[in-house]
């Protein structure tokens, strides 16, 4: 009997089994890896989310407010780049940026340098909560990191790293 074998089935081991009996004709073997990162990820997030809300915070949000504090003094970005470090639409960010306004955790202005466009700032009260929130946040990564020994996490780094990588290369023409 096999290690992985003497393990009992998790849930995506009873799915791949369910379709190595319905499909023997397909390799589901994919799943093995792929349907348990979905599920890591999942949970993940959900785990992350706790400490955002605890701030009143989404996930998106942090992640503006993160952005914000990550540029250094004096804590700004235009609209255009916040949106390119935090992956998602103009259109996305326009709604964030609109949340945290609200709430006096960043201001919008025109552009010194060009007087056409905007530039988001953390408030005071922004970089305030932001500093909190992450360092509560990164408590959090790392106990959710140590459910896996240093020697793991490392390996996984860099397999993910390197997978990462790939995936994240232009095709080829």
């Amino acid at each position: 009997m096999t290690e992985e074998s003497a393990q009992p089935l998790d849930h995506v081991a009873r799915i791949q089994a369910e379709w190595a009996r319905e499909r023997p004709d397909v390799d589901v073997s994919p799943q093995a890896v792929i349907g348990r990162l979905h599920r890591l990820a999942a949970l993940l997030t959900q785990r992350l989310c706790l400490v955002y809300d605890t701030y009143g915070l989404s996930e998106g949000e942090f992640d503006v407010l993160a952005a914000l504090r990550r540029a250094g003094a004096p804590y700004e970005r235009a609209p255009g780049e916040l949106a390119a470090h935090t992956m998602v639409t103009t259109g996305a960010m326009t709604k964030r940026v609109d949340r945290l306004e609200r709430g006096g955790l960043v201001t919008r202005r025109r552009s010194a340098v060009d007087g056409r466009g905007r530039v988001v700032a953390l408030t005071p009260a922004g970089r305030k909560l932001i500093d909190r929130a992450f360092t509560d946040h990164m408590r959090n990564e790392r106990g959710l990191l140590d459910a896996v020994t240093p020697e793991d996490a490392a390996q996984l780094q860099a397999l993910l790293t390197t997978w990462l990588g790939r995936l994240e290369q232009p095709e080829a023409d």
